[in-house]
């Protein structure tokens, strides 16, 4: 990187810190609620909804969520141990409950498309996941496969050691390929920063790396590094990206103020641990997410 291109590295991150400054998050005051907005607030979450949030996390009574909110949930199973008996109660719940999507790792993806069929829930799948080591012509041609078997969504991991490296222009074109087989099949590209990894400086220059190849998303975390998503990690995202990219916090997200303070601070997903678990008021944290 050139002098003048670190200069102005130092000077946005600078901006997007300073920016972060004094701001805080909102909390549900409504003593009702105990956890399940989606069912006693469901106006205010709509209200939040209608302000850019795509997907939103919910623990109470499945039976008294909105269909309307239901249908913003992701239900996820990436366990390396997932069997296909699991995936098939995976596609079987979301089908139930009107989820937005299952995610799932490649090899279940035409599985769940076919499962699947018929119905509103979309199949979204991980590329160059948990890592994100892998080469860029691999990440490619493994998304392209993704698609092909279904999957409508991919969530991509970063180079991460290439960008501490400071290599940012591996880390671009890495993502470059993977948007462009995504938008080739009119599938969305969501890319994994893995914010636990890198400093504030890092988070930044991935988030706008992400932004000028094209991406649909930033994401937090795979929900398998040394921590989840954080209410600053998203402000700096938001702060970084603009309004007009998704952001989509992940990892460690076990509780619905934590879903309000992620979405105050600009996420517009939620991914959490088991979508029924959410909906029903289960214990959280099962190792799917």
């Amino acid at each position: 990187m050139s002098t003048t291109t670190d200069a102005l590295i130092d000077a946005v991150t600078r901006e997007v810190l300073a920016a972060l400054a004094g701001r805080g998050t909102e909390d549900c005051s409504d003593p009702s609620c105990q956890g399940a907005c989606a069912a006693h607030c469901a106006d205010k979450v709509r209200g939040v909804v209608s302000s850019g949030a795509e997907r939103i996390s919910y623990s109470g009574n499945g039976a008294d969520v909105p269909r309307d909110l239901a249908r913003f949930i992701d239900h996820t199973l990436l366990r390396p141990d997932a069997t296909a008996a699991d995936i098939d109660s995976l596609c079987e719940e979301a089908r139930t409950f009107e989820f937005a999507a299952v995610c799932v790792n490649p090899t279940w993806v035409r599985r769940c498309a076919e499962s699947l069929r018929g119905s509103n829930v979309r199949v979204a799948s991980v590329v160059g996941f948990p890592f994100g080591a892998g080469t860029t012509e691999v990440k490619a041609m493994e998304a392209r496969r993704a698609i092909r078997d279904g999957a409508r969504e991919i969530d991509m991991v970063i180079n991460v050691g290439a960008l501490k490296s400071g290599d940012h222009d591996l880390v671009r074109r890495d993502v470059e390929k993977v948007s462009d087989a995504c938008r080739e099949a009119g599938a969305l590209c969501k890319v994994i920063i893995e914010a636990a990894l890198l400093t504030d400086e890092e988070k930044v220059m991935s988030s706008h790396l992400a932004k000028i190849a094209k991406a649909d998303f930033v994401k937090t975390s795979t929900g398998f590094g040394p921590g989840g998503a954080t209410v600053h990690d998203v402000l700096l995202m938001r702060e970084t990206v603009g309004p007009k990219l998704g952001i989509k916090a992940a990892g460690g997200i076990r509780s619905v103020e934590d879903v309000r303070e992620m979405i105050a601070a600009g996420a517009t997903r939620i991914g959490a641990s088991a979508g029924v678990q959410i909906v029903a008021g289960g214990e959280p944290g099962d190792g799917r997410y």
